[in-house]
């Protein structure tokens, strides 16, 4: 059985549809990618699976149960953390309360000592900014502030949307090792990005979303050595 089953899943926005019958699944264990345009539909997918959009047709199941209608807090106390675009700190509290709001629905002290110092290892620097305000880092910090704060409660799956956003090559790929030593670590990780480079390169299998609709699914190697792939989204030089 799937961790993770999406299917059929459609979402409007009035009378845009911004999802139509998308289905995919995830693995215990993987990192799955889903590439595409702006506008295709990717983010749409994410919030619907964290419950923060109600789908208008179809549904998500999670570890077996399904989730669908269920609101936002319930869905992440079921095990799934959901790292938005943008970052979006709490900017006036410090490294540490930002890090704290992530374990929110952990009711054991031990357990968030623990997510911490897990977040230390994945993240050494920001153990260097605990008392700094989180408004005060740098993009590349905010970054790991964001995703640090989405594993705080330990979650099973990790919706990571857009986290090489605005970040210097150097950082980026940094950040995607950071993805990887997760994922290794045992978080299943569901990763919307658009450096498709870089994200068919760590994931195992991805999707391709095209107006809202899946067009193309596969490994993740086979996707990257796609001619269509390649022409659409790696540009021609890729390699």
């Amino acid at each position: 059985m799937a961790l993770l089953e999406v299917k059929g899943l459609s979402v409007h926005y009035g009378a845009i549809c911004a999802l139509h019958e998308v289905s995919f699944d995830l693995n215990q264990g993987e990192i799955v990618t889903l590439i595409g345009a702006n506008g295709a539909g990717k983010s749409t997918t994410l919030r619907a699976i964290s419950g923060l959009v109600k789908p208008s047709g179809g549904g998500v199941a999670f570890a077996g149960q399904e989730t669908t209608n269920l609101p936002a807090h319930r869905i992440a106390g079921l095990g799934i953390a959901h790292v938005p675009e943008g970052r979006r700190p709490f900017a006036n509290l410090t490294v540490r309360e930002n890090l704290r709001l992530g374990a929110y629905v952990v009711k054991d002290r031990r357990r968030i000592d623990a997510s911490l110092e897990r977040a230390f290892k994945s993240f050494p620097r920001l153990k260097e900014r605990l008392n700094q305000p989180a408004g005060t880092l740098s993009g590349g910090e905010l970054q790991m502030l964001a995703m640090a704060r989405g594993l705080m409660a330990q979650p099973k799956l990790l919706l990571l949307d857009e986290p090489s956003m605005g970040l210097s090559p150097l950082l980026v790929r940094e950040i995607f090792s950071i993805i990887r030593e997760i994922n290794a670590g045992g978080t299943t990780v569901l990763l919307v990005e658009q450096n498709a480079f870089m994200a068919l390169s760590v994931a195992h299998r991805a999707y391709v979303l095209e107006t809202g609709r899946v067009v193309l699914a596969g490994l993740a190697g086979q996707l990257r050595d796609d001619p269509k792939v390649k022409s659409a989204y790696l540009g021609e030089g890729a390699a």
